[in-house]
C-alpha cells in the first residue's frame, strides 16, 4: 500500500470540507448506526468463514448465482487477492494514470509490466480522471488480454452503461470488483466484492483467507442490501453540480480541468504546486483536497476534487481564487 492516498483527513485537526475522497458524503447511516449498536453481541464469535449469507443477498441483488460471488475486505483485497491468484500468467498491463494499488498488487507478486500483458487493470469510472469506457469498449479491451480486471468501484456515481455481473459470469476473461464501500458511503467498514465466472471466483476462493470479513461488517452488509439504501438520493442533481463546479474552476486564471462522467474530476494549478495549493486550502480554510501528483503519469501541478454540497463547492472555489491573488500576484 502507498503513501498519500486520498482522505487523509487523519493528518488535520481542523479540516471542515473534504474534497479529497470521492465517496458521497452526505448519506444518512443513522438508521444502520441503529441496527449495529442492537447487534455487538456478534463480537463474542467468529464471523461466517467465507461470508456466504452476504454472499448469498449480493447474488440475488445482482441476478447471479451464490458461486459467482465472492466478498472481500473492500475493493482493495480484491485486488490483492487476483494478482495473487493468478500471478503465474507473468505480465500485465494498467491503463493509466489509475489507481496504483493495481501496480502496486502486481509488483508485489512479480508481473512484468507490458501494454500486451496477460492481465488487463482498468479502473471504470477511473479514478482519477473520472472518464468511463462504455461496456462494448470494455469488451474490445477483454478481447487483446487473457483477463481483463475492471474495478467498478464508482458505478454508482456515473450514468454511464457499464459492464453487469451477469456478463462477467458468463465469460472466463474479465473479473468485475465491486465496493459496498463507495456503494452505502460506508469506507469504515470495508466491504466489497467480486463477480465473475464460478471457475474464476473458485480459483480465488483457494487463496481466500478465512474470517476476511468481520461480524459486524457483515451484520451491517446485510442490512445495507436488505433494506436498499440509496447513499446518493439524486444521482442527475449531483451530476450537474458536478459539472457547475468543474467549470467555476475552469474560469479560475491559474486552474485548469478535465471533463468527468462521475463526480470526481481532475485539475491542473499552473503556478504552484498541488502540494502548495493543498497545504494553504488546509491550514487557511480547513478545506482538504487531493493532492494527485502521486498517480502515475500526473504530474507535481494535478489535484483531484469531489464534489460536495453547494455551499462547501462555493467556499473552494473563492478559496483557491483567494489563493491566487495572494500567492500568484505577490
Amino acid at each position: 500500500m502507498i503513501e498519500g492516498h486520498g482522505d487523509d483527513l487523519y493528518r488535520y485537526d481542523n479540516i471542515t470540507m473534504n474534497f479529497s475522497s470521492n465517496i458521497y458524503n452526505g448519506t444518512d447511516l443513522s438508521a444502520l448506526s441503529a441496527y449495529l449498536c442492537t447487534r455487538m453481541d456478534v463480537v463474542r464469535s467468529y464471523p461466517e468463514p467465507s461470508a456466504a449469507s452476504l454472499e448469498q443477498r449480493i447474488a440475488w441483488q445482482c441476478g447471479i448465482s451464490p458461486d459467482e460471488v465472492l466478498v472481500t475486505s473492500g475493493a482493495v483485497d480484491a485486488i490483492y487477492l487476483i494478482a495473487q491468484a493468478f500471478r503465474q500468467m507473468g505480465t500485465c498491463h494498467v491503463m493509466q494514470p489509475t489507481f496504483r494499488e493495481y501496480e502496486d498488487a502486481c509488483r508485489v507478486f512479480g508481473y512484468r509490466e507490458q501494454e500486451d500483458g496477460a492481465v488487463c487493470w482498468l479502473c471504470n469510472p477511473n479514478n482519477p480522471t473520472g472518464s468511463v469506457l462504455e461496456a462494448d469498449e470494455v469488451f474490445r479491451l477483454a478481447d487483446g488480454h487473457r483477463l481483463l480486471v475492471v474495478d467498478q468501484s464508482y458505478e454508482d456515481y456515473t450514468m454511464a452503461h457499464l459492464l453487469q455481473p451477469a456478463d462477467a459470469a458468463k465469460r472466463d476473461d474479465i473479473i468485475l470488483l465491486h465496493s459496498m464501500t463507495k456503494r452505502y458511503a460506508v469506507p469504515g467498514l470495508r466491504l466489497g466484492y467480486v463477480t465473475a465466472s464460478p471457475a474464476i471466483i473458485g480459483r480465488l476462493r483457494e487463496q481466500y483467507r478465512p474470517w476476511a470479513i468481520n461480524a459486524l461488517s457483515l451484520e451491517a452488509g446485510k442490512w445495507l442490501i436488505d433494506n436498499n439504501l440509496k447513499a446518493i438520493p439524486d444521482l442527475d442533481s449531483y451530476l450537474a453540480e458536478t459539472e457547475r463546479l468543474r467549470q467555476a474552476l475552469d474560469e479560475l486564471d491559474g486552474i485548469e480541468t478535465m471533463k468527468t462522467q462521475t463526480n470526481f474530476f481532475l485539475c491542473t494549478i499552473r503556478q504552484a504546486t498541488a502540494a502548495q495549493l493543498k497545504e494553504y486550502l488546509a491550514r487557511e480554510h480547513g478545506i482538504l483536497i487531493r493532492d494527485a501528483s502521486n498517480f502515475t503519469g500526473l504530474t507535481p501541478h494535478h489535484f483531484r476534487i469531489a464534489t460536495q454540497s453547494s455551499a462547501e463547492n462555493d467556499a473552494l472555489v473563492a478559496a483557491i481564487r483567494n489563493y491566487e491573488l495572494h500567492e500568484f500576484k505577490n
